[in-house]
């Protein structure tokens, strides 16, 4: 991860806290509430391009999983894990600029939630995404 110094984020957003290793290397991240849904936003640095500068295929992938598993998780006192995500690739999109991404849920029955996200930058559409979520419970305590 470089030190960069990311512009201000999209008004309204917040710096997402509390993520795993993982996402916090690949971000940071940032968040605002939607009626009925959630948004993220990230910048796209040189840490989330690939060699040519475009935001990496695997960038969006990782960011879209975790923002419909917080869509999903809304409402839910469970955990949530991916049980299955459809990504549609649209558009790629450049280094530099402000990658937003808006999430909701759908459907949710007993043990699934089904959410629908898109990708935009710049006004445009980037990634449009699907996914079902299955709450799993409180982790089970470690055996002795």
């Amino acid at each position: 991860m470089t030190d960069q110094q990311d512009p201000a984020p999209p008004e309204g957003f917040r710096l997402m806290t509390g993520r795993g290793p993982f996402s916090t290397r690949n971000g940071p991240f940032y968040v605002r509430r939607l009626e009925g849904g959630v948004a993220q936003a990230f910048f796209a640095g040189p840490d989330q391009c690939n060699g040519r500068g475009r935001v990496h295929g695997g960038m969006f992938a990782a960011f879209l999983d975790g923002l419909l598993a917080h869509a999903a998780h809304d409402g839910s006192s469970d955990p949530m894990v991916t049980v299955q995500m459809s990504i549609n690739y649209l558009a790629g999109a450049r280094q530099g600029v402000w990658v937003v991404g808006e999430a909701v849920l759908t459907r949710r029955t007993r043990d699934l939630a089904f959410v629908e996200a898109v990708l935009r930058a710049d006004g445009r559409d980037l990634v449009r995404a699907s996914g079902v979520f299955k709450g799993v419970g409180p982790e089970p305590a470690d055996p002795i």
